[in-house]
């Protein structure tokens, strides 16, 4: 499934960033960060109440722009069903409608084809009524029918799943203890230096340290996120047939060396496919071997 998760890891991270930012540099100037100053009792309370709000609203950002932004990205022609479609246009439009009918979805997502030579395709969008399921070029010219429809089942599984809104309450929730953990940090590193210079050390310290945690919560993110790719191949097999979804994952695997990496790392985990990292700690996706080897003993 490629990038879609460390695109919403990036994506949240740039935003919780600017809110800290500018929200230390308006407590600061407006005295506001009172309870910030050396030998004060820090009101774990009110920052809590502050990392919630971050949080969240880092993560529900990150999932209201998904489908825009990966469109940008991925310079994705959709497939409109009024437009005049190429034979090929059309049947692609119509797997994904009738997969997403058989997945029971009340409105179809957009369907999208983008210029590539890699074989790799992906779903994302902040909803199930505003999703959206693409295919590159190169998966189009390299697989046969069944196993391009054992993708499709794939990524609409994804969006019948409701995956990017399990993931973004999840990413909420890893944002407030990045925000809470990374402030409380800053506070006791900023007090260990002369109070002229608490400010920019805690201003500083929160970056980093904000920074280091948001590293360290994607474990958790990458973890569900493979659990997530052996539930969407359970439901491709249910959508398409176990057969079709084992054979087009062992045509994946067959092209693994046609997955760009070239192109924006924000856009790697929206893939069906993906090369392993080099920490299976941080990897998106599953090991296909070990996918094949699930699904044949379902």
């Amino acid at each position: 499934m490629g990038k879609r998760i460390l695109f919403f890891i990036l994506t949240n991270i740039l935003v919780m960033t600017t809110i800290v930012i500018v929200w230390s540099l308006i407590t600061s100037f407006t005295d506001l960060n009172g309870s910030f100053q050396s030998g004060e009792t820090i009101h774990f309370g009110s920052i809590m109440v502050f990392s919630i709000l971050v949080g969240f609203s880092g993560a529900f950002i990150s999932l209201m722009i998904s489908r825009w932004m990966a469109k940008k990205m991925m310079k994705v022609k959709v497939l409109k069903p009024e437009d005049n479609l190429s034979r090929g246009e059309q049947a692609i439009v119509d797997k994904v409608h009738r997969l997403s009918r058989a997945a029971g979805l009340m409105h179809m997502p957009e369907v999208g084809i983008y210029q590539s030579r890699e074989v790799n395709a992906f779903a994302t969008g902040p909803s199930k009524k505003r999703s959206l399921v693409a295919v590159s070029t190169g998966l189009l010219n390299s697989m046969d029918e069944d196993a391009v429809e054992g993708v499709i089942a794939h990524e609409v599984a994804h969006v019948a799943n409701g995956d990017m809104v399990t993931m973004t309450l999840l990413q909420g929730v890893v944002n407030t203890f990045v925000v809470f953990f990374s402030r409380i940090a800053a506070i006791l590193v900023s007090r260990l230096v002369k109070p002229e210079l608490q400010f920019i050390v805690r201003f500083a310290a929160i970056i980093i340290f904000q920074i280091l945690f948001s590293i360290l919560g994607s474990i958790v993110v990458m973890a569900y996120s493979r659990y997530r790719e052996f539930h969407a191949d359970k439901g491709g097999a249910d959508l398409a047939g176990k057969d079709k979804m084992a054979h087009a994952l062992r045509s994946l695997k067959n092209h693994v060396g046609r997955v760009d990496q070239t192109d924006d790392a924000a856009i790697q985990t929206l893939k069906i496919s993906n090369k392993p990292s080099m920490s299976q700690l941080f990897s998106s996706h599953p090991d296909l071997d070990e996918r094949i080897r699930r699904l044949e003993q379902r």
